[in-house]
């Protein structure tokens, strides 16, 4: 018996389903429709298959995508949007010649945003997280992941949790909420990163997990931050807490991070801008996805991420915006797969599936994420464009026409 649709999406120019099939896994379908039932995803195909797969009443909706492009919402899997003021003077010192250690040794980087972030109210959090994601949603991201680790402490690290909870069940978009009270070392344990560490297992991620809003640690494996052997400590011991892992890794320097997140079996290992040959090829052969963050190249001025090495190697590789207030102020989903392109050696259709299936995988959330398959959740784009390659093509200005999310019109131009 054919289920009947809730919401008819018709006169669809170009639909990506991101099913896999095809050439480029996109699988592109001409002259589609979409169909949803109950917030999912149930059918989509050629729109001359529409009466042999679903039913429609009275009060099933129909809506015109007026021969646009159609695709599964942007998925982006790391961003650090809980944070208490922006940092638009230490932008300026790096256009005056400083760079990323100098400035955290003037007084900036991360510990400047954990002052910030621990003197500032609850409301000051929520409505700063609100509204960029508010932006998000405007260039089509539907799921987003977000982390803490702007104030160190237990009592400031719980409360940024518990807003990004509450906010949360107030946007349309699906949060996924991490830890990261390994960010940095805190001026309380300067100098102690092992009791920190320490601290970290002992007292802080239980909780955390008592807690219940957090679905991942990560920990940011780097010179002058925590070595490896740090890593891979606290890692194992989150993982054994029942935490999903996640590493930034050889962001400034091949520090072998990379091998830590393979090591540890992490979801994901970010940044990647130094990451060695023999390193891709390990990640390549593993379950990890490489989670590249091209605009914190281009907002740092160092070199892109070897994309082409990675995709070329075999990796499973995603792109994100790596959004926060100091080393990459950028929440375009679509200004990063434009970067990817432009950048970083992948293919229009490569940068497209990092953006969404990728992403998705990146979060654990393949089953559910990044397809407009049967059964995934509705969350879609329709784009003001009739070639899919306008995508990245239109550099900084999106074709968004009108966002989805389990299947409500939520933005629309």
């Amino acid at each position: 018996m054919r289920a009947r649709a809730d919401l008819v999406l018709r006169d669809i120019g170009q639909l990506l389903t991101m099913d896999g099939s095809g050439a480029s896994g996109m699988g592109l379908v001409n002259n589609a429709v979409l169909c949803v039932k109950d917030g999912k995803v149930l059918w989509a195909g050629p729109a001359g298959e529409l009466d042999s797969q679903v039913t429609v009443s009275d009060t099933t909706e129909f809506v015109s995508a007026g021969g646009g492009v159609v695709t599964p919402g942007f998925v982006d899997s790391h961003t650090h949007p809980i944070f208490g003021a922006t940092r638009q003077e230490e932008f300026a010192m790096r256009a005056a010649g400083a760079d990323y250690r100098e400035i955290a040794a003037a007084g900036g980087g991360i510990l400047n945003s954990v002052r910030k972030t621990r003197a500032a109210s609850e409301d000051v959090l929520e409505n700063n997280m609100k509204h960029h994601l508010a932006i998000m949603l405007s260039g089509g991201t539907t799921t987003v992941e977000v982390k803490s680790g702007y104030g160190l402490d237990l009592e400031t690290e719980l409360r940024c949790l518990e807003v990004a909870g509450r906010v949360a069940e107030e946007v349309p978009q699906t949060i996924v909420p991490t830890f990261m009270g390994a960010h940095e070392v805190p001026e309380e344990f300067a100098g102690k990163p092992d009791e920190y560490i320490d601290h970290l297992i002992d007292v802080v991620n239980p909780a955390v997990k008592k807690q219940g809003i957090a679905e991942f640690v990560d920990i940011f494996c780097e010179k002058g931050v925590f070595t490896p052997e740090q890593a891979e400590r606290y890692l194992s011991a989150s993982a054994k807490q029942g935490f999903s892992l996640k590493i930034h890794a050889d962001e400034f320097f091949d520090t072998g991070g990379t091998a830590v997140a393979v090591r540890t079996g992490a979801v994901s290992a970010d940044h990647l801008l130094s990451i060695s040959d023999d390193n891709i090829s390990l990640i390549a052969d593993s379950s990890t996805v490489a989670t590249l963050l091209p605009g914190t190249a281009l907002f740092l001025n160092k070199p892109f991420p070897p994309g082409r090495k990675l995709l070329d190697a075999g990796a499973t590789v995603a792109v994100a915006t790596d959004f926060n207030p100091g080393s990459c102020f950028c929440d375009s989903m679509p200004l990063v797969v434009s970067l990817a392109v432009c950048q970083c050696g992948f293919t229009v259709e490569e940068a497209l599936v990092s953006s969404t299936v990728n992403g998705a995988a990146a979060l654990g959330l393949s089953e559910r994420k990044g397809r407009i398959v049967s059964g995934y959740d509705a969350d879609f784009v329709v784009w003001n464009c009739d070639d899919f390659r306008t995508i990245p093509y239109h550099l900084g200005n999106p074709d968004v026409a009108v966002v989805y999310c389990a299947g409500l019109k939520v933005y629309s131009t």
